[in-house]
């Protein structure tokens, strides 16, 4: 009961900053029923007078909140389209100008990853150059062999840890409750998503398990002539440290200097979309993060990217219905989509394939042939989560990262080309994962590899008959003799449903209480 206060608490926190910056006079409110104007009405009698005018309202709401929604600012920078271009811009600040920590701070952070003097570390340390909701970086100097070497230094901030925490645990207790009081909450399934977050946020705060992130990136690329990753100093990598080769390059927000350098922008944003598809369907490892302050050109011409603390994994399973769902679109091939989505078990079996296709060309044929400066991208979410309603699609977790970083590299190639044309532009990607994997040889290869999964079943068959054997013979001693709990056990689950019910009970009052308390301060 403690703990679900304390996250009301945290909530309730999120609405008053956002309601105390000024976030609620964003919202039209032409148009929604007389409750939600009713609540926004009440929401700005506590703007304060100072609150930034305009769009810059919801960055600054959105940095006093802290890390977990500083992420979120980040992916809505990226899509003018469906936020605006105003805040669009004005959360650009949030990508790597977040307010850095003090130096001492940092030199703390190092003393105490590597248990020696920051001298002893590297031979001088700069201030920071890039602060952002996790970390900020400094630009330092290494001695390899007699030689000065510049290089990146990422500190962890402290004290970060536990305010993610804390927000990740309110933001678990808001998706269960959620999933309690509404079918489609549940169809949505928030709680999973909320893990797939926590997970990966746990992995971005260690940045030994990002070193090996960038490790294995660098090998799956090291033969693209159009992408690369910088180099990890692991002698100088702790959890709370990275070392990385220092990039000069052109950081992608900064569209001035890459058009002082006569770079080919349409092709820039080009190479941002097939980098992607081409490390997610052929690797199954993909950069989750891909916002314009992550990514950079450096002299040759080539994309870098940094920042690898939210990395994303497809099994085979899932690149295939990547490849085959981009690649039915591509051709028109509706059937095609619909069947690959019910070959996968995302669409329960009670519905229609044609129906399922009629839906998809629903969504397909508008986009076909059209600049993406034509095409309304939340008019086309929207439609998109109508048909996953009506056909009853519950949410993938394992699709989560894909399809907001699908969502996210639209969005930075748009800002470079907006005629960009979405499906022209992942063709040969495509195809070519399509003709390796689908085609003869890799229907041979699946051939060998299904053969040895059966040689490694049949392996198996013994222990699994020996394990059954031990399970009929439990089950049939049950059967036999029954299942008696003793009346000790029976009297503790009385007792503990009693005290479940009594806590339910003073629970709801607490949060009647609170809320009359509220409703109070804000009349």
């Amino acid at each position: 009961m403690i703990s679900s206060l304390s996250h009301l608490t945290r909530l309730a926190r999120t609405g008053y900053v956002l309601a105390r910056e000024g976030v609620f006079a964003l919202v039209d409110t032409r148009g929604l029923p007389l409750p939600e104007r009713s609540f926004i009405a009440l929401a700005r009698l506590i703007e304060r007078p100072s609150a930034k005018e305009g769009s810059g309202r919801l960055a600054a709401a959105l940095t006093k909140l802290g890390p977990t929604y500083v992420k979120l600012g980040q992916f809505m920078a990226t899509r003018p389209d469906v936020v605006g271009a105003q805040i669009a811009k004005s959360l650009e600040s949030l990508q790597d100008r977040m307010p850095p920590f003090p130096q001492s701070e940092a030199e703390a952070v190092i003393v105490a990853a590597f248990d020696r003097p920051v001298s002893a570390v590297y031979a001088s340390l700069g201030p920071s150059v890039a602060a952002a909701s996790i970390a900020q970086v400094h630009k330092a100097d290494i001695d390899v062999n007699g030689e000065r070497k510049t290089v990146a230094v990422k500190v962890l901030r402290p004290g970060i840890e536990r305010r993610l925490n804390a927000d990740l645990d309110a933001f678990f207790f808001a998706a269960r409750t959620a999933e309690k009081l509404s079918t489609e909450a549940q169809r949505l399934r928030p709680v999973e998503a909320v893990a797939t977050l926590a997970r990966s946020v746990k992995i971005e705060m260690d940045f030994r398990l990002e070193a090996a992130a960038a490790s294995e990136m660098a090998e799956n690329t090291k033969d693209d002539p159009n992408f690369r990753v910088p180099t990890v100093d692991w002698d100088r990598t702790a959890r709370e440290v990275l070392t990385l080769e220092w990039i000069d390059g052109t950081p992608l927000n900064d569209r001035a200097a890459l058009e002082a350098r006569g770079l080919d922008l349409p092709a820039l944003g080009r190479n941002v979309i097939q980098s992607f598809l081409r490390h997610a369907l052929r690797d199954g490892f993909f950069h989750a993060d891909m916002h314009p302050g992550n990514l950079f050109v450096d002299a040759d011409g080539r994309l870098v990217a940094v920042d690898f603390g939210i990395m994303g994994r497809l099994g085979p399973k899932e690149r295939r219905f990547l490849a085959e769902i981009l690649y039915g679109f591509i051709t028109r091939d509706y059937h095609r989509v619909a069947q690959v989505h019910f070959d996968a078990g995302y669409v329960p079996r009670h519905h229609s394939v044609a129906d399922f296709a009629q839906a998809i060309r629903a969504i397909g044929e508008p986009i076909h042939n059209r600049t993406a400066e034509d095409i309304s991208m939340a008019k086309l979410l929207m439609l998109l989560f109508e048909v996953t309603g009506l056909f009853d699609m519950r949410t993938r977790p394992e699709l989560l990262l894909l399809q907001k970083t699908m969502v996210v590299v639209e969005g930075v190639a748009r800002t470079f080309d907006p005629k960009l044309d979405m499906w022209s532009t992942a063709d040969p990607v495509v195809r070519e994962w399509i003709a390796r994997h689908l085609g003869p040889a890799g229907k041979l290869e699946g051939a060998v590899e299904g053969a040895g999964e059966l040689g490694r079943f049949l392996g198996q068959v013994p222990s699994l008959l020996n394990r059954a054997g031990t399970i009929l013979d439990q089950i049939d001693d049950i059967t036999r003799n029954g299942l008696v709990l003793a009346p000790e056990s029976v009297e503790a689950i009385g007792r503990a449903e009693a005290r479940r019910n009594r806590w339910a009970t003073g629970g709801l009052w607490m949060i009647a209480l609170m809320l009359g308390w509220i409703a109070w301060l804000l009349v």
